[in-house]
């Protein structure tokens, strides 16, 4: 008996033990931290914070806290700037690039991961540098809808929008509107030029604003509708700006004391209809189709009566159609991807006045692709081949020519936290279609720019080798980049008769750069306070026709971040970009703000953003030109960019929101008129 009852005391003393020791070890909830940036072959996995996603407004709110590489974020003006003239910049959600408002409409408690691809394959086809690829999960169910109002306290400057988006089964609907709108004074114009004549004689001039202003007003609204499943997705996007720009430019201006008007307006409307489709089928394999057009009516009116009055009137309309398809296979270790692009655009355009013509384009494009991506072993790897064909007729002047595109990129990790990359590629470079027209355009008494039909694209050989370190709280990056391009259109200036034309040649012209850049992120603090600095030296070489001009500038920044629970404070700074290219040197104007965020609730922040403080007179642009017979310095200041503060109110209210799958949008809207304008 006595046995017994030990033995029954021992059971219950092991099994309150067990329970004892249960409770030690069970969590309400387990969170798992690792490396916030993943490095892939062409370019890095970003895994923001929650204090990121948390105090962020909207999509530009979370890439400035982001502090990409050469990309410069201001998220009072909801502007992304790639700061080197590698390529444009091209944001995307889910892979489909995304506009404005879908930037300010964007779910942000639905993101995923942000891929930055610094080195895009042949899959994004041509002239695309960097890649923002913003990877969000399909909401499932419920509605958000919200607004943010976007106001300068310094001067007038704003921008409202109000949105919804609304999930019923597998359907959503989504509405945006967005206002744009700005008066900036005190803009501050000066040039002075010296001309060499064919007589050796040397005139010179100084031209300045006597009362510069700059004004524009628009509007911005979009309507979407998506029907998706578990391995399907449809969308379709109906679009419509309106851009006001009553006189832009308006000056009373100077030349050597002399007063003379130069001023001139313009507006625009372009409705545009995009249709996406996405099918995943057999497990590993998906095909894409996207369709897209686009209408572009443009007007304006310029002046200018320097010398001799000279008075025009434009009228333009652009008809576009482009079109995608792309067909993926995702094998291990490896994925296919093959697809094609092709664009069809005519352009009328018709100038009245004192410039007299009519400019009518025919252009289309084809552009094939096929790439390959995958792993052997440590080594990663990624290439492809792209051909294009582009088809141009204007009058009587037609090109019709084919380019191809090889790429590939080999990456592999030297020990776990050093990893080596090398890039290689040939592309190619397409003038914009305003500098192929046949038409010119007087910029003042003594210049003029002429169009150019004779000019052909260039191909564009690049070397990129980078040397990456990280670990989870630093990651530092040492870069080497090197690009040719021979044979490549480039300005040239013709004097005749006392009057100088720029116009644009291929000949024998040959415009190379390279540099060497180091780019170093570290969490000072993790999760509270991170610090950015990044910098390098440029080299440019331009081999013209009958000049020859080098140049080496510095380009480089810094910022910093903390995130102190509901507020977040940020600094941010850079020089700019300084480069050369023909017989332009060019200035982009530095930029340096201070943010401050504060989060009132989950539905309502108020940001304070101060911009160029200290600054009564800003530089915002300068450019030298040092042709043989033209020498001209050109700057310009705006005083109400000066101690700018803006102020923003973000408010958001969502019900029922659950996610599921990864969000599908889109947009290929044509922004290119074709209109020369000086």
């Amino acid at each position: 008996m006595r046995r017994l009852l030990f033995y029954l005391l021992a059971v219950c003393s092991l099994t309150s033990a067990a329970q004892n020791t249960e409770k030690e070890v069970t969590l309400d909830e387990v969170t798992v931290k690792g490396a916030h940036t993943i490095q892939k072959v062409d370019g890095q996995w970003i895994y923001p914070t929650k204090q990121q996603i948390e105090n962020s407004t909207n999509g530009y709110s979370l890439l400035a806290k982001l502090t990409l590489p050469h990309i410069r974020v201001d998220e009072a003006v909801n502007s992304i700037t790639a700061l080197t003239n590698l390529g444009t910049v091209q944001v995307r959600i889910n892979d489909i690039i995304a506009t404005r408002e879908d930037l300010q409409t964007l779910d942000m408690q639905g993101i995923d991961h942000i891929e930055f691809i610094d080195n895009p394959g042949v899959r994004y086809g041509e002239g695309v540098a960097y890649i923002i690829n913003i990877e969000v999960k399909k909401p499932a169910s419920g509605y958000v809808v919200g607004t943010q109002l976007t106001n300068t306290l310094t001067t007038v400057n704003g921008n409202e929008s109000l949105f919804g988006k609304f999930n019923y089964g597998r359907s959503e609907f989504a509405l945006s509107y967005d206002l744009n709108y700005h008066k900036f004074k005190g803009v501050e114009y000066d040039e002075r030029a010296i001309y060499e004549l064919e007589s050796g004689d040397i005139a010179s001039s100084h031209r300045y604003s006597l009362n510069k202003q700059s004004k524009n007003l628009s509007h911005n609204a979009q309507l979407t509708y998506s029907l998706s499943d578990s391995n399907y997705v449809f969308q379709a996007k109906l679009s419509g700006s309106s851009d006001m720009q009553p006189q832009r430019r308006e000056a009373a201006m100077a030349l050597d004391g002399v007063a003379y008007d130069d001023f001139s307006s313009s507006s625009s409307s372009s409705p545009s209809l995009d249709l996406y489709f996405h099918q995943d089928f057999h497990r590993h394999q998906s095909l894409t189709a996207n369709v897209v057009g686009t209408y572009i009516k443009t007007t304006g009116n310029t002046e200018n009566n320097e010398g001799a009055n000279c008075r025009y009137h434009t009228d333009g309309k652009t008809y576009s159609l482009w079109s995608e398809a792309i067909y993926e296979n995702r094998l291990k270790p490896f994925t296919i991807s093959a697809g094609a692009q092709y664009g069809q655009r005519y352009s009328h355009n018709v100038y009245q006045g004192d410039v007299d013509a009519t400019n009518d384009m025919h252009t289309s494009s084809l552009y094939l692709f096929s790439q390959l991506k995958g792993r052997l072993g440590k080594l990663s790897f990624m290439g492809g081949l792209g051909a294009s064909r582009r088809y141009y007729r204007q009058g009587n002047a037609t090109q019709d020519y084919w380019f191809f595109r090889p790429k590939f990129t080999v990456s592999y990790p030297l020990t776990s936290r050093l990893k080596v990359k090398y890039d290689f590629e040939i592309s190619q470079h397409t003038s914009q279609i305003a500098l192929v027209s046949n038409v010119s355009i007087k910029q003042n008494a003594m210049e003029t720019i002429l169009g150019n039909p004779d000019i052909h694209p260039n191909r564009v050989i690049s070397h990129q080798l980078k040397l990456s370190y990280s670990t989870p709280r630093f990651t530092s990056e040492l870069q080497g980049y090197y690009r040719l391009n021979p044979h490549c259109n480039m300005e040239k200036y013709i004097r005749q008769d006392g009057h100088f034309y720029q116009t644009q040649t291929n000949a024998d012209n040959e415009c190379n750069f390279f540099y060497v850049e180091s780019y170093n992120q570290w969490d000072i603090i993790p999760e509270k306070l991170t610090a950015t600095v990044y910098g390098g030296i440029y080299r440019f070489f331009n081999f013209g026709e009958d000049y020859t001009h080098t140049y080496t500038s510095f380009n480089g920044g810094c910022s910093l971040q903390a995130y102190l629970g509901r507020w977040t404070l940020g600094a941010y700074a850079d020089n700019g970009w300084n480069f050369m290219e023909g017989e332009h040197r060019g200035h982009q104007a530095p930029a340096w703000y201070i943010t401050c965020n504060y989060r009132m609730s989950d539905a309502f922040s108020i940001s304070l953003y101060a911009q160029y403080p200290f600054s009564q007179h800003p530089l915002t642009n300068k450019t030298e030109v040092v042709s043989r017979y033209v020498q001209k310095e050109i700057s310009q200041h705006h005083r109400d960019y000066g101690n700018m503060l803006t102020l923003k109110l973000s408010y958001r209210l969502d019900h029922g929101r659950k996610y599921r799958d990864i969000q599908r949008t889109m947009n290929h809207s044509d922004k290119e008129t074709g209109i020369l304008s000086k």
